[in-house]
């Protein structure tokens, strides 16, 4: 057996963001200086998961809320778009590169979530196809930058959770999530819209389609910003929006909930919404991306 250190290449760099560390870093830069740091510092995040000329400008205004003064831990919480999974998923890697440094996985809490049975490990295949994760460590790199020796990630791969699972999932995260000291993210796009995503819902009383699938998204957003799991579910069951982080979502919602049990007050704020093109007739398609950030008092 050798002691070779298990890394997570940066496999979506050079076609979904740049693989030029000084042109990623200039364009990451350029992103966030256009966003304001309204509600630091954050205890979780929403941002999409698209190549970055789609949405990094979008994404910023979620990483400008991080402050990485307080953060020692990122727990990241991505879809899974390749595989089937009824769970949720820890890596098998120890290391994952970016254009910018390397992040390291935290030994610590992975232990600790193994212990519980809950959780499968995926392939490094598994993991270097999936983009939902990675297209969150190249900005986690740059909020983090002032710090960058002194935290570690926590990658997680959601399945297509049952709302008994996002509940357990979310009660066993929510003591991480108390822990000021940790950062989740949350991937996800938001509505994917279009006849090659087989969903077309159109409420005429808004206007052009584009503007349909806006008010449908803001709907979904504001249910978000109540932090009620149910309502979230309710809201999925009726609309069926194509939000391919609901699951992450879901267990964000259920931890918040969790704690709330004991008192703990949190609010959480969208901050921008944008659309990768305005759907007018239905050979259009578009997908939607949202930001915002969960803070505790």
């Amino acid at each position: 057996m050798s002691n070779r250190v298990v890394c997570r290449e940066a496999s979506h760099a050079g076609s979904w963001y740049s693989a030029s560390g000084s042109q990623l870093n200039a364009q990451l830069e350029g992103w966030l200086s256009k966003a304001e740091s309204t509600i630091r510092p954050a205890r979780a995040i929403i941002a999409p998961h698209a190549g970055y000329t789609y949405c990094g400008a979008c994404a910023a205004h979620a990483y400008k809320q991080v402050d990485p003064s307080v953060t020692r831990r990122v727990f990241i919480l991505g879809p899974s778009h390749h595989v089937p999974l009824s769970r949720c998923a820890l890596s098998p890697a120890e290391i994952y590169r970016t254009p910018l440094y390397d992040l390291r996985i935290d030994h610590k809490v992975y232990a600790d979530l193994w212990k519980t049975g809950l959780f499968e490990r995926m392939s490094l295949q598994t993991d270097e196809d999936e983009h939902s994760i990675e297209m969150h460590l190249p900005y986690t790199a740059k909020a983090m930058e002032s710090h960058k020796d002194e935290f570690s990630i926590v990658p997680v791969l959601v399945g297509a959770l049952s709302e008994s699972k996002e509940q357990e999932y979310g009660k066993l995260l929510s003591k991480y999530l108390a822990d000021p000291s940790n950062l989740f993210i949350i991937s996800s796009d938001f509505c994917h819209w279009g006849q090659r995503f087989r969903y077309t819902y159109y409420d005429e009383s808004q206007g052009e389609i584009y503007r349909s699938i806006e008010h449908l998204d803001k709907m979904g957003m504001g249910i978000i910003e109540q932090l009620d799991p149910m309502s979230f579910t309710n809201y999925l069951k009726k609309y069926r929006n194509t939000i391919c982080g609901r699951h992450p979502i879901g267990v964000l919602l259920n931890a918040v909930a969790e704690l709330r049990k004991s008192g703990v007050e949190m609010n959480f704020s969208f901050l921008n919404y944008a659309q990768s093109s305005e759907c007018r007739n239905w050979q259009d398609s578009s997908v939607s991306y949202a930001a915002g950030a969960l803070i505790a008092h």
